[in-house]
């Protein structure tokens, strides 16, 4: 019918139907030689179909009057239904074949050609049911099954109704006395107006069934009428579609899910060029966790961005895998490398790592460079991508310097720090050859003053004064701390806590999370499970680490034991935001002070920085803990027992989080009391020679104190030959000190060394025993030389240093000045 098929037909076979007349007339009662022979064919084709459904329906409908109510007259009355509904599509489809076949004969051929398709059908044209287009947009709507045409002169354009959204809440855009509708698309916003409400509302009724049918691939049944759906289209709706005009996605296309004409929701997006971006958009934007792929244009490679993206560019944290073999793992913000970030060359060529804060996609603030082929590591400020301003270099030998370098250069003067202990302070070559005035202190405490100079094969030459008189340098010399006023720690790592500040601030948002406080992930595989447990659906032991959760649960422990119990949960939780902090917090620890940056010259930088983290992790719990409360209407508690902060961070965080620094902390420790603890282990081999009875006699330990009935004797055995029996149990119980990183339990485990030792003496006395501090000191000293614990100094300094302050003259106190005072007198 649309498109004269009948006619095709019946030129195409005119002799075959010539000879069937006869077989025509027993279908047809009026037919004659003078019948359109096409006519004749649609009649022969249609009326036996629309007559044998004329006759169920009679034949159902005299059933439905003879039986009784009841469930078998309900079926016949459903089936009588659908056979009535069966009869008005048909007659409708019918309709709307005469109504596209009267288009096609009126529309130009060039229109025609373009648009005549035999499966497309005319639902509504602008002529019959009058409707105006945006100021002069175009002289004729027309409405098809599958497309919207608008045709302008001797020109049109086509929407494909699956990408077609229809706005009705308009009105303020339409001229005053007219009806208007929004009509969306992927790349144009366009207006109908009607002068009749009435007009609008079939039209948008049309094009909402449009919509609804060519998205689900099937006709209403029956098209229109009261007995049609008539529900609006899905606003959410997945399609592929090429973007064709001039912007951002220009000739790129995308696959994914739409919402009111744009890209929202997971998709594809793919260039000519071979860009391609897979992830989440909002509003036509990249926006949430997406994926980047960057071809280079000099090779046949990649670079890959697999970040967190807001409002179309990159913002928060991502790994990007360049095309030469380098990698950023790190923060974005306007798609460049913003805030803290690591890059690191993985080539054989050049290797390096840099450590620390970005700003306009250069290094920029303070750092950590280290690179691996010549075994040196930076530390300290850079400007545009050169070191710029007060830096700290260490090198594999053990050499440590620090100083003023300006784009990379090294400036005036500074202090060089040798392996052997010697000092040098004034200017120096990148190879470390001394040059103009200097000062040279040696370990013996020889110094020498004077002008270096270094000729090309006369050596290191100099003239100046060697002063003799001192027996041996300061420890303040020899054991100098360096970057403690260039570096404020409160400077360091300021990207990393600008982030969990922010995210904080925005008011702790699920969905931002992983953008604010996604650096605990280091690997593309770890970046995939984390967006697997973002967005699919989470198993029972993940939910209480939901932010919600989270801040739940905050509210609930803020009693000490509690909250001490919750946040050593919190901080071994790669899931919790102080566990995530506390992981980047370990990453930018290493990346200073591991490896190379193992010098006994950073010991007090490392130290402080350790306590500043304890400090920063408690401030961060504060203001999630105020969030949590804010949110429930309720006042944050104030502090009962006068603690501040720094009290508070040194008392219940520290000791939570030194396990994660203690590896490289200790290493400083040990390297830093390197000499002491080798006098301290000279002494205890020394003293080791000695039996039970003569190192107690040795170390003038009062004779009714010793505890000769532990000395038990087997054949041929002398009392006085008898080692290592004495105070046994307070000996292995001081060896139980290096089982421990925390300072609190350490000082437990002397403090129950202290009660063994007394309850030793007790049972020797047979009365209970306090012993004064000069009984006490000499015993202490037997028992430390039998524990033999190695590096003791480090371990005593390492208590010492990161004690709660509240302990301070307190019983823990005094025991560590006695273990201190054992040190010593074995040093000597």
């Amino acid at each position: 019918v649309v498109v004269h098929g009948f006619e095709h037909a019946t030129k195409s076979k005119s002799e075959a139907w010539k000879h069937h007349k006869t077989v025509l007339k027993q279908f047809l009662t009026g037919f004659t030689s003078e019948t359109s022979m096409s006519l004749a064919l649609y009649t022969v084709l249609h009326k036996p179909l629309r007559d044998h459904i004329e006759q169920y329906t009679l034949l159902l409908t005299k059933l439905n009057e003879v039986l009784k109510e009841g469930s078998e007259k309900d079926v016949v009355t459903s089936a009588i239904k659908e056979y009535v509904k069966l009869e008005s599509f048909i007659r409708q489809v019918l309709d709307e074949a005469c109504f596209t076949k009267s288009l096609w004969e009126s529309l130009g051929g060039k229109f025609t050609d373009m648009l005549c398709v035999p499966e497309r059908r005319l639902l509504e044209d602008s002529k019959n049911l009058h409707i105006s287009a945006s100021t002069n947009r175009s002289d004729r709507i027309l409405l098809f099954d599958d497309v919207l045409v608008l045709i302008q002169g001797n020109s049109f354009q086509s929407f494909d109704l699956k990408l077609v959204w229809v706005d009705e809440n308009c009105s303020e855009k339409s001229a005053p006395g007219l009806y208007g509708l929004r009509i969306i698309t992927p790349e144009e916003t366009f207006f109908l107006s009607a002068k009749d409400l009435q007009i609008k509302a079939v039209w948008q009724w049309k094009l909402n069934q449009a919509v609804r049918q060519a998205l689900n691939g099937k006709r209403d049944f029956p098209l229109w009428g009261q007995t049609g759906e008539g529900s609006e289209p899905p606003s959410c709706r997945f399609f592929t579609y090429v973007f064709r005009l001039e912007g951002k996605f220009k000739s790129a296309s995308y696959e994914g899910e739409w919402h009111g004409g744009k890209p929202h929701g997971k998709g594809t997006l793919k260039w000519r060029d071979g860009r391609n971006h897979v992830g989440d958009f909002k509003e036509g934007l990249e926006h949430g966790f997406g994926i980047c792929l960057v071809p280079r244009r000099s090779q046949d490679r990649y670079d890959c961005y697999k970040c967190h993206w807001y409002e179309g560019k990159m913002r928060g944290y991502g790994i990007c895998e360049y095309g030469n073999d380098m990698v950023y793992k790190g923060y974005f913000k306007e798609n460049v490398r913003q805030g803290f970030g690591i890059l690191e060359n993985l080539s054989a060529e050049n290797p390096f790592k840099y450590t620390g804060q970005w700003e306009n996609d250069k290094k920029n603030g303070y750092g950590v460079w280290e690179d691996k082929e010549r075994g040196e590591r930076y530390i300290g400020t850079w400007l545009n991508d050169h070191k710029h301003g007060q830096g700290i270099v260490v090198t594999q030998s053990g050499v440590c310097y620090q100083r003023t370098f300006h784009a990379d250069k090294m400036v005036g003067s500074g202090i060089l720090l040798l392996e052997d202990d010697s000092v040098y302070e004034g200017n120096f070559t990148e190879d470390l050859t001394f040059v103009g005035k200097g000062k040279l202190s040696f370990a013996n405490g020889f110094v020498l003053e004077g002008t270096f100079t270094n000729k090309l094969g006369q050596g290191l030459q100099t003239h100046g004064i060697l002063n003799t008189s001192n027996e041996q340098l300061d420890d303040r010399i020899t054991k100098a701390q360096l970057g403690l006023e260039e570096f404020p720690v409160e400077k360091r790592w300021k990207g990393i806590y600008d982030q969990f500040l922010e995210f904080i601030h925005s008011g702790c948002k699920e969905e931002t999370e992983e953008s604010f406080t996604g650096f605990h992930i280091q690997t593309s595989k770890e970046l995939r499970k984390s967006q697997e447990y973002l967005f699919c659906q989470r198993g029972a032991e993940d939910v209480s680490w939901k932010i919600e959760d989270i801040l739940e649960e905050l509210v609930q422990h803020q009693g000490l034991e509690s909250l001490q119990s919750y946040l050593e949960k919190a901080l071994k939780s790669s899931l919790h935001p102080l566990g995530k902090l506390l992981k980047v917090l370990t990453i930018a620890f290493q990346a200073t002070y591991s490896g190379i940056g193992a010098n006994r010259h950073l010991l007090t930088m490392a130290q402080e920085e350790v306590k500043y983290y304890a400090k920063k992790i408690w401030e961060f719990y504060q203001g999630l803990l105020h969030l949590a409360l804010e949110q429930k209407g309720q006042l944050p508690a104030k502090c009962v027992d006068g603690e501040t902060s720094d009290q508070k961070a040194c008392s219940v965080v520290l000791p939570l989080i030194l396990p994660c620094f203690y590896p490289e902390l200790f290493m400083l420790y040990m390297l830093y009391h390197e000499r002491e603890d080798d006098l301290y282990c000279q002494g205890i081999v020394d003293l080791s020679l000695f039996p039970d009875i003569k190192l107690l006699e040795f170390l003038d330990v009062q004779k009714h104190l010793w505890p000769l009935k532990d000395l038990t004797l087997t054949t041929n055995q002398r009392r006085s030959l008898i080692k290592d029996k004495c105070f046994l149990s307070a000996t292995e119980c001081l060896q139980k000190l290096i089982t421990t990183v925390d300072p609190r339990e350490k000082l437990v485990i002397l403090q129950k060394t202290y009660e063994e030792i007394e309850s030793t003496v007790s049972r020797v006395v047979e009365k209970d025993y306090k012993l004064p501090m000069d009984d006490l000191l000499p015993l202490l000293m037997y028992v430390v030389s039998r524990a033999k614990i190695q590096h003791l100094g480090a371990e005593i300094h390492l208590i010492r240093d990161l004690m709660d302050p509240t302990n301070q003259g307190g019983l823990y106190d005094f025991l560590l000045t006695a273990l201190e005072s054992c040190y010593e007198h074995i040093q000597r």
